[in-house]
Formats: C-alpha cells, structure tokens, sequence
C-alpha cells in the first residue's frame, strides 16, 4: 500500500483554503461555522529566536498584554536577535514588561542557539511529534508555546493547541457543548480533523473573534 504524503503546509492563503475546503469535507458541522465567519485569513510570523520570542510573550497573558510587550521588546535595539538579547540582559530589558519567567526561558533558548546546541529551522523542518517533543524539551517552553510556534512559524497543518482558552471557548459555543471542554477533551474531539487541525484552529478563532468581538491570539 502506497504512503501517503503529508499534507502541504500552511504556508500560503491558498494553503489554508485548501486545508479548510478538506476539513469541512471531514466534518460537515464545520460548514455552517466556515459560512458564519467567513474568509479565514493565513497567519503566519517569521520564524527562529523572534518568532518564538514573541510567541512566549504570548504565554498566560491576555492578547492586548501580549501585544504591548512585544511591541516593547522590539522597539529595544537588537533584542529579538539571540545575540542581541544576551548582550542586552536584564537591566537592559527594563520596562518591557517580561515576566522573570519569561526572561529566563528566552535567555536559555538565546543561550542555546549561539552555542549552536539550538537549531530552529532543523526543528521546523521535522515531523509534528517530534518538533514539538525538541522544542517541550527547553526550560520554559511547554506544549502551547511550541504548538503555537510551529503553527504560524512554520506552518505545521496538524497542530491542534487544545489547551489555548480562546479554542476551548469556540468549540465549546460552535459545537453546543454548553461549556468549553478542558484540553484532553479538546485534543479527542481534534482528533476528528486530522490532517487539517491547524486550519481548524483557524477556524475555531475566527469563530471566537466573531462571535465575542475579541481576538483570541496575539500574533
């Protein structure tokens, strides 16, 4: 029996058209929710040590903070560079707003792509499970924070992030579960989608933009 290819990635709009056209096909409740919201537009951001620093920016705040302190570290000269941010340090991160936490985790990932124990785009380039296994394997960076990055980093077309609070509130009210299922059951009704979870979550979030009026992701 022939191997299937795996599908293309979300690099392009057309990319993420096709990916929606095989979802709705997969699961035809999602139909109604594509013709409700509409075109739903590529996402995407460079990728390498900017790309995942803004992603951690994103981590447990809401997007309107997430924006101002993405805003704010690249507003500093050099700091979303891996070089830059070391040179930098704490005293001259002042005022961005990045958590001790948050610092910690994008020094030792700076730290690790300078000693060249890091390689971002060979990670990129690896199946699913085993790029977001290298990336959950660095202090600091769990599963949503590497779901998140190889989705719109690197265009990864089956990541689902089941633990994003935004999706667990669309699939909930899309779905009429008449509650936001938690991430395990989030990741068993994803599982329904594959090969097209990322053009679900898509989906799923232009569905919480549209119908709470608020953006559900800060990228």
């Amino acid at each position: 029996m022939p191997v299937s290819s795996p599908p293309a990635r979300l690099s392009s709009q057309a990319a993420v058209t096709r990916h929606l056209r095989r979802l709705v096909e997969l699961d035809p409740r999602l139909r109604a929710i594509h013709e409700l919201v509409g075109a739903v537009p590529a996402r995407s951001r460079p990728p390498g040590f900017a790309g995942l620093a803004r992603v951690v920016c994103g981590q447990q705040v809401s997007v309107a903070s997430a924006d101002a302190i993405w805003r704010r570290l690249e507003a500093v000269a050099g700091a979303t560079t891996p070089e830059g941010f070391l040179l930098l340090g704490e005293n001259g991160l002042q005022g961005v707003g990045l958590s001790r936490g948050k610092f910690r985790t994008l020094t030792g990932v700076a730290q690790a792509i300078v000693a060249g124990a890091l390689d971002l785009p060979a990670i990129e380039r690896l199946p699913t499970e085993a790029a977001l296994a290298r990336l959950t394997s660095l202090k600091g960076i769990g599963p949503w924070t590497a779901e998140i990055y190889l989705m719109f980093c690197a265009g990864h077309p089956d990541i689902f992030p089941a633990g994003d609070i935004a999706l667990q509130k669309a699939v909930g009210d899309a779905l009429g579960l008449g509650r936001a299922p938690a991430r395990d059951e989030l990741m068993a009704i994803s599982a329904a989608w594959a090969p097209h979870r990322a053009a679900a979550a898509l989906l799923f979030w232009r569905f919480y933009r549209k119908t709470r009026e608020r953006d559900g992701l800060g990228l």
